[in-house]
Order: C-alpha cells, then structure tokens, then sequence
C-alpha cells in the first residue's frame, strides 16, 4: 500500500540544533551547560533532540525538564546524562523516585525541605545525590527568599554525600535598552550576587547558576557556573529586538505544507469564516493544507507572513482571511505558484520569531504547539 503524502510536514534539522549547541560554548568558554529539553523537546521530539544533544562535540553533564514524567522519559534513554527536574518534587513518593533514578530535583519551596529532611536524615545517605537550590531572585514565580533559601542551602549542605547548585532565574532580560527591564534586571543581578556572597562565607566551593537563553545571549555576568540554553538550542531569539538569525543560530525546525487548490477571487470578494478579508483587487488565492489543528496559531492575520517555494524560486506572501482547523487562505499575487508547491510556516527561510511576532505571541508557543497530525521528519 502506498503511503499518503505528507499534507503538512515539520523538517528538524538537527545539525543545526548542534550548531546553535556549539554557539552556546562559544559564547560561555568556561560555564557548565545544561541544555533544556522541556516540553517535548519544545515540540522537536525529545528522544531525537536528547540523542543528537548527547552524540554532539559539545560537552555537557545533565539535561533539564520541567516535568518529572518528562525526567524519567529522559532517564530511561540511556545516554549517560542526569536529568534536573525544574519542578521538583511535591511529597515523598516523589523524591524517593527522582533518588532512585538519579534525578535531581530543584528544592523551590519550604515544604520540600520538610520532606527532604525527613526522609533524608535517616534513609539515602550513602547514595549521591544533588539538588538544585532555587532563590526568588524577583520573579516571584518558584523559588525562596533570600534568608530561607541560604537556611536552605545550609541545611542540604549538611546531607552526606550531597551535591547542591545554587540557581535563581531572570524574569526581564529579553529588552536590556528598554529602561524598566534593564533596572529590574540589575535588580536580580545584585540580588542574586549577594546571596552567593553570603553564602560564599561558609562555601568556600559553590556552584552557581543564573542565565537561560537571555543571559546567555545579552549578559556574560550572569553567566557564573552553569548556563541554562533552551529556546536558543532551537534557533529562536528570546531578546525583543533581535531574532534568531540575528544572534547567529540556525532555524531547527521547519513547519511546511501544500497548495492544494488556487482560486481565481474578484476584487470586492471575501474570503473564509466571518468574511473577515475583502480582496482590493482580482486576486490569486491559494489554499493550503495547514491550520490549528495542525498547531498553526488562529490568530495569524494579513500580517502573518508565509513563504512559497515556487519552481522560479521563493515567493514570500501573507495570510489573507481567517485560519480554519484544516486550511489557510494566501495571497499569491503574480507568482507562478502552483497546486502541490510547498509553503513554509517558518523555519529555513522564515524567521520563527517573525512569525510569531506577527501573531503577538513567542516563538517557544509556535514550537509547542504542533500537533501530532503533522509529520516529523529529522535531518543529520
């Protein structure tokens, strides 16, 4: 039986993915990295993600993950790297299952102490072990103050054979020209750099960890021990004013479909739901095989830009009229597109993030939310 040709498609590049890996060395020569892999791999496909990662020249101890069900997805590959779990743990059966496999939990809040010490205290001592400390540096999301999360940090260090990081994260660094992120980032930077001095009077070894992809990208003083890359691994800028292209990363994943009919549309016409879109002139419609269903965003407008690959070259057009569940409306103007050419979404050719401008949303959203009725193919 032959099989049916793919009508929308998601083409991951992973030489890319490792090229923008090694952009994160080159920018932190001396910093530990611990690449994230959350959601799904943010919509790459995980396991594909995890082994190209591992296999890369680019040297690494441990992945991160969001979720526990995602850390021992992660865990179970087998490929040698322990697995941070950003969420910790929320009661003893938890913990007791990120110490049996090697997991290690971020300890964020109070009541996670409580059961650490608990359980610990008498149970685990001579396995090792490594939690990750987080202060609430300002984000006020996870995270302790500066006095509990130092007594924190004290009490753990107090453990056999535990390894601890202290970590806080940056909540506004995506405008550092814009007044109000720049002072607000500041703010966090002494906040943070403080705590590490305080506890610096007792540790005379203290792993620290402070940057994602922002600070990776716009602030080397945030860089300290270990850097946290995610949305930058994928080739999607975090910072307001630059994309991904700009910062010197390579588009990771490419989301392509089909014309699958062009239409002939009188000036005066409208086209799809809600009439939203009235052609000015005689217009080449095309209609392609992509929409929500698919993960494209419903709020993609006339600004939305597409790219068709047509057999003259690339046509780069916009979105006319309102996505549907199963299809979009274009404007082809006086290209020579025709029935099965390709069009990009984003990715090689369309910048993700200008994209996702276009539809006020971010470039990690758009990754995330691909369905599984589009087609993975992968590139190495």
């Amino acid at each position: 039986m032959t099989a049916p040709t793919p009508r929308t498609w998601a083409t991951i590049d992973l030489n890319a993915l490792n090229y923008n890996f090694a952009r994160v060395r080159e920018l932190c020569p001396s910093a530990n990295i611990t690449p994230v892999i959350k959601s799904n791999g943010y919509g790459h496909g995980v396991a594909k993600i995890a082994k190209s990662l591992a296999a890369s020249n680019t040297q690494f101890d441990c992945f991160i993950v969001a979720t526990l069900q995602e850390a021992l997805e992660v865990a179970g590959l087998g490929l040698g790297k322990s697995v941070v779990l950003l969420a910790g743990f929320i009661d003893e059966s938890e913990l007791r299952l990120c110490l049996d496999k090697k997991i290690q939990p971020v300890i964020h809040s109070a009541y996670q102490v409580e059961i650490a010490m608990a359980l610990l205290v008498s149970e685990y001592q001579q396995c090792p072990k490594k939690f990750w400390v987080e202060f609430n540096s300002g984000m006020n999301r996870l995270g302790q103050r500066q006095e509990a999360s130092i007594a924190t940090y004290k009490k753990l260090a107090e453990l056999a054979n535990t390894d601890l990081v202290f970590m806080s994260h940056l909540a506004f660094a995506d405008d550092m020209l814009l007044p109000a992120s720049h002072d607000f980032t500041q703010q966090q930077i002494s906040r943070f750099a403080e705590a590490k001095n305080i506890l610096h009077r007792d540790f005379v070894k203290l792993e620290t960890s402070f940057a994602a992809s922002a600070g990776i990208l716009s602030l080397p003083e945030t860089h300290h021990d270990t850097v946290r890359p995610g949305v930058m691994l994928y080739g999607s800028s975090p910072l307001t004013s630059e994309n991904g292209l700009d910062v010197g990363l390579r588009p990771v994943m490419t989301l392509s479909s089909r014309l699958i009919a062009i239409n002939e549309v009188k000036a005066g016409e409208t086209l799809g739901y809600g009439a939203s879109y009235t052609c000015r002139t005689d217009t080449r419609i095309g209609v392609v095989s992509v929409g929500y269903g698919d993960g494209y965003p419903r709020s993609a407008s006339s600004e939305t830009p597409v790219v068709v690959k047509t057999a003259t070259g690339d046509f780069k057009s916009h979105v006319a009229g309102r996505v549907s569940m199963d299809m979009i409306t274009i404007d082809l103007g006086g290209s020579d597109a025709k029935i099965n050419d390709e069009v990009v979404l984003w990715g090689k050719g369309l910048c993700a993030d200008e994209v996702a401008k276009s539809v006020d949303t971010i470039a990690y959203e758009l990754f995330c939310k691909v369905t599984d009725r589009v087609n993975y193919r992968y590139l190495d």
